[in-house]
């Protein structure tokens, strides 16, 4: 097993070490590589957040940055956090801590020197691997790489603990067994997830929302989703949920070749109800023209699908005929064209302005629709008969 990070693009980026000159000119070793990015690259995956871990204190990490023109914004100076703005993106730093109380939904920590004391604070042991920004070596105190290699995802010490810490470890693991893990799962991590479950509903909304989001985000979360709710941890966050719908859209997805799409995902866990659909986006605090779209989504009619992507929109449509399992082919390279007819040619054949304008360009455009969105000249037949009708 190797002991040192492969090199990948964002280990050689110039501007990343700027940034390790900078923190550490006398190459004492007071700054690594942690978390995801090494985590990521180990597997050979895209990356795309960097975080630094530094035994230098906030003001330090700030002072050092600006003697070398880099600025530092303060973004979770509390946790001790600073964005490091750099020219190929920004880098996090931190510095090591140790938690002082924790309440299942926030800690207090204080600033530490510690490695292994900053590494027995996360997790999951594939969290806690750290990498010499110079020579790419790796620390390891709790086994990541093996589990890695695995395709592991276990908690760090016992998982009881520390999911007591925070609560949102729970809905954590369950998203990072979906994008790493393989099964069988560690038994340990998920009798510990279901045991402690009840804990979820003391959480903020927005961070079990933001949580599933991102959950529902990956690849293929199905079975993930589907474990979640036999170990009773689903109905904990979306009692509404029936994960049984979930298999056949991401199969209809990747036959479609479509991104996947967590809101379009959330509405298939749900029941066909609008009014329980945006009960579900306000308590899941989704933004607006999200609840619209889930209540939308959440609907099984289809029927023609350029009629239903004239009337409902095209990203609209598409939630439906894929939650349904049919093709987007009708869809593709098509743009739902305007209705041409207006008001006032109605009103220069002779109808008073009012309500039956409106009904004869409903009648109008209810047949342009199922015709197939014929041309000008079939629309004016198409009024011409309208006219011709009483009422």
């Amino acid at each position: 097993m190797t002991d040192t990070l492969p090199a990948a693009a964002w280990t050689q980026r110039e501007d990343l070490a700027a940034l390790v000159a900078a923190l550490d000119p006398a190459h004492v070793g007071n700054c690594r590589w942690v978390g995801g990015a090494v985590r990521d690259t180990l597997l050979g995956l895209a990356v795309k957040d960097i975080d630094m871990a530094t035994s230098l204190l906030p003001d330090e990490v700030v002072a050092r940055l600006d003697a070398a023109g880099i600025r530092a914004l303060p973004t979770g100076i509390a946790h001790g956090t600073i964005t490091a703005v750099l020219p190929g993106g920004p880098a996090e730093v931190t510095t090591l801590r140790r938690d002082v109380t924790t309440d299942g939904r926030h800690a207090t920590v204080a600033f530490s020197s510690d490695w292994q004391e900053d590494a027995s604070r996360r997790d999951f042991t594939i969290n806690a691997l750290y990498a010499d920004p110079r020579t790419l070596a790796l620390t390891d105190f709790f086994g990541g790489r093996a589990d890695l290699a695995a395709r592991r995802v276990r908690f760090i010490g016992d998982p009881e603990a520390r999911i007591r810490e925070d609560y949102l470890r729970i809905l954590r693991y369950f998203r990072f067994q979906a994008r790493y893990g393989a099964m069988p799962a560690d038994a340990a991590a998920e009798q510990a997830c279901a045991a402690l479950a009840p804990g979820l509903k003391g959480l903020s909304r927005e961070r079990v929302g933001w949580e599933l989001m991102r959950l529902l985000a990956h690849p293929d979360p199905a079975p993930t989703v589907s474990r979640m709710a036999e170990l009773g941890v689903l109905a904990m966050v979306l009692p509404e949920a029936d994960p049984a719908a979930l298999p056949a859209l991401i199969t209809a997805e990747t036959r479609e070749h479509v991104a996947a799409d967590p809101l379009r995902r959330l509405a298939a866990l749900l029941p066909a109800d609008p009014s329980l659909a945006e009960s579900v986006a306000a308590r899941l605090r989704l933004s607006g023209a999200q609840k619209k779209r889930l209540a939308c989504a959440v609907v099984r009619e289809t029927g023609d699908p350029r009629a239903l992507a004239y009337r409902l929109g095209l990203i609209e449509a598409s939630d439906r005929l894929l939650i349904a399992g049919e093709s987007l082919a009708p869809l593709a390279g098509w743009t739902p064209p305007q209705f041409p007819l207006k008001g006032g040619a109605i009103v220069a054949r002779g109808v008073s302005a009012g309500p039956a304008v409106a009904r004869t360009l409903r009648k109008v455009e209810d047949q342009w629709i199922a015709e197939g969105f014929p041309d000008d000249a079939r629309i004016a037949q198409l009024l011409d008969t309208a006219l011709s009708l009483p009422g």
